[in-house]
């Protein structure tokens, strides 16, 4: 019944005029001409365009537009070109800079980053006195979070908690740089590592200056000298080598010296000056982004300008709210937050990016104003990036075209059409969107966080995979919330895995799973997530054969016995290495060639038939009646074993 009723919608013809435009879409061609998607399928088959890149969605250029309609045997006309005309910015932009007379202290805002396991989680506990190390099960922390330290002086340090250098480097790529100093942890028995370096390089790309955090000084094989001169190597260097980087030995375990490292931290905040205008529209940049059941959309903002109150109307990427509520970093209502402290801001329509920049508007209509254009600029980009790949789809196709144009040169236009249609009529009926069967060599993979930094640090590590020549990686889908049957869904069609990162899946969801073979990968942190994903890719590798030697025989002497009428060549051998077992495979070896592989035909010790001949013992052994030994031949016997491959993907962990 709907296919009738979509097919009574087709626009009506005017004596077999179509009307065309620039930038159609092969639904919207299908739909002017009246027909259905696969009429439009059958006519690209005469062109240089590759099937398996077209989709209903996809833009068509002109000249196939017009060669299309030709072909099916009506005439074209172009539509007035009134919805060309360039349509007015209406962006909200930031403000000028503020006079400096209106400029107020703010908090410092701080990043802790380091190696796995060197101590930035406990080092975050101790500082806020609650149990976050104990609950987040692990050396990585789960999610990017923000908190405020009371010093008992009256001054405020606020902290960023990232989920790993990924989330950290994608928030600077937006152009947000949120942080003004890092405190660098380094373990004092461990030192310099791999991560430890990334960390330096994070922070001097965001040119925001170094506190160093000797962490685990309480043990005894800690050094905290060594620490400071490894680090030189990577020009930190501390203020006892003349340099201006603050240094402080702590025990984030014991709480030793943490009100010496937010003293440091004061000291260097007052250096740098950090003053805010705490006036007019509100700026601000989103740390993290989730979804609350009860309270819909919640993102963690800290607002760099301005003073964010309840019932401001704000816009972020491309969404946007009217504040109902605020809550601190402990969940308690709150009626403002100033610059440079963190909240959770709820009243967001859709849920915007982790590193979107929050914008103040006047009134709910300028919010949808917005959101609107930065709507319309990305369909555009997305036209052109869309054009720009059928114009490269078609350079790639053009010669493949011409050569089959050559082959079928001799036949008829009739003739060509049908033999045209039978090579790629298979194309039209396998749209990418529907394929469910998928390689054995390709692990497919759903990954669901609990908040939006979880899901970018993830897709982060997962974009430096590049094995694919190994196994193939397919993202298929990625969101935020707990697992759902439609993961479920998605998991069987393309023969799929669900990585789940600090969310849960209730027990109907766990039945369903099992029911449908589907594994779920449940995980709180996330270098274990990828340890198990590696072990999933790992699974889908073929085995490989590996061959270990068992023993190795000369051939001193050759002769022969009659059985019935058959004469058997017999090698009479001396083990010299391992030993000969006649359940195990064996191989002959002449002048460094194997020239034979097999079974032994029979192993004999002075006449006897025996299974097992040791180095230094003679034997005689056969192996194939039509195979003649040489003096100086090697036997090895060996065995087989399939041994897993493992992928060589380094994730950085």
């Amino acid at each position: 019944m709907q296919e009738t009723k979509k097919k009574k919608k087709k626009v009506p013809l005017t004596r077999g005029e179509v009307e065309i435009r620039q930038k159609m879409t092969v639904e919207e061609l299908a739909q002017a001409m009246g027909k259905d998607i696969d009429h439009i399928y059958e006519a690209l088959l005469y062109t240089d365009i590759n099937l398996n890149s077209v989709e209903p969605d996809s833009i068509l250029n002109e000249d196939h537009i017009k060669m299309i309609v030709q072909k099916s045997g009506m005439k074209y006309k172009s539509a007035k070109l009134k919805e060309e005309k360039e349509r007015k910015n209406t962006d909200a932009v930031k403000r000028p800079p503020a006079d400096p007379a209106v400029l107020t202290p703010r908090p410092p805002v701080v990043t802790i980053l380091g190696h796995v396991d060197h101590g930035k989680t406990t080092l975050l506990d101790s500082l806020r006195k609650t149990q976050v190390a104990s609950m987040e099960a692990g050396g990585i922390t789960q999610h990017i979070g923000a908190f405020i330290v009371h010093m008992p002086s009256g001054e405020k340090i606020t902290f960023l908690d990232t989920p790993g250098h990924a989330a950290f480097s994608a928030m600077r790529a937006r152009g947000t740089n949120v942080t003004d100093i890092v405190i660098l942890v380094v373990a004092a028995e461990d030192g310099v590592m791999q991560q430890t370096i990334e960390s330096i390089q994070h922070a001097k790309n965001a040119g925001v200056p170094l506190i160093l955090a000797i962490n685990k000084c309480d043990k005894p094989e800690a050094d905290p000298e060594r620490v400071k001169k490894e680090l030189l190597a990577h020009d930190v260097v501390c203020e006892e080598f003349g340099g201006d980087v603050q240094a402080v030995n702590i025990s984030a375990l014991k709480g030793e010296n943490l009100m010496v490292l937010a003293e440091a931290t004061v000291a260097l905040a007052e250096m740098l000056e950090l003053k805010a205008d705490a006036t007019g529209l509100v700026e601000g940049t989103i740390i993290e982004s989730r979804k609350d059941r009860g309270k819909g959309p919640l993102t963690t903002a800290i607002i760099q300008r301005g003073t964010l109150r309840k019932g401001c109307v704000l816009v972020a990427g491309k969404t946007w709210a009217k504040v109902r509520f605020l809550f601190d970093e402990n969940g308690k209502a709150v009626d403002a937050a100033s610059p440079g402290i963190p909240v959770e801001i709820m009243g967001w329509k859709e849920s915007p990016s982790a590193g979107d920049e929050i914008l103040e508007v006047e009134s709910e209509q300028r919010a949808q104003e917005v959101v609107a254009w930065r709507t319309y600029v990305e369909q555009q980009e997305r036209m052109k990036k869309d054009l720009e790949v059928i114009e490269a789809k078609q350079k790639e196709h053009r010669l493949e075209y011409e050569k089959q144009q050559q082959k079928l040169a001799h036949l008829t236009w009739r003739q060509r059409k049908a033999a045209l249609y039978r090579t790629n009529k298979h194309l039209m009926f396998s749209r990418p969107k529907e394929r469910t069967e998928m390689d054995e060599n390709t692990l497919s993979v759903i990954v669901k966080g609990d908040v939006d930094g979880s899901v970018e640090a993830i897709l982060n590590i997962l974009d430096s995979y590049d094995c694919e020549d190994e196994c193939k990686l397919e993202i298929v889908y990625f969101g935020m919330g707990d697992i759902t049957e439609n993961d479920i869904s998605l998991a069987e069609a393309f023969n799929g895995v669900i990585f789940g990162f600090s969310v849960k899946a209730n027990e109907s969801i766990k039945k369903l799973a099992d029911k449908k073979g589907i594994k779920i990968k449940l995980h709180n942190v996330i270098y274990k997530l990828i340890e198990d994903l590696k072990d999933e890719l790992n699974s889908r590798m073929p085995p490989t054969v590996v061959e270990t030697t068992v023993g190795e025989a000369s051939v001193l002497d050759i002769f022969s016995v009659t059985v019935g009428k058959n004469r058997i060549p017999v090698a009479g051998c001396r083990v010299h290495k391992g030993l000969l077992d006649r359940k195990m495979k064996f191989k002959l070896i002449r002048n460094r060639d194997v020239i034979w592989k097999g079974s032994l035909s029979s192993l004999k010790h002075h006449k006897d038939d025996v299974q097992v001949i040791k180095t230094g013992m003679d034997c005689g052994l056969s192996l194939d009646k039509n195979l003649e030994f040489s003096i100086g031949d090697e036997i090895i016997c060996y065995e087989e074993k399939e041994v897993q491959q493992t992928t060589s993907w380094d994730p950085g962990f």
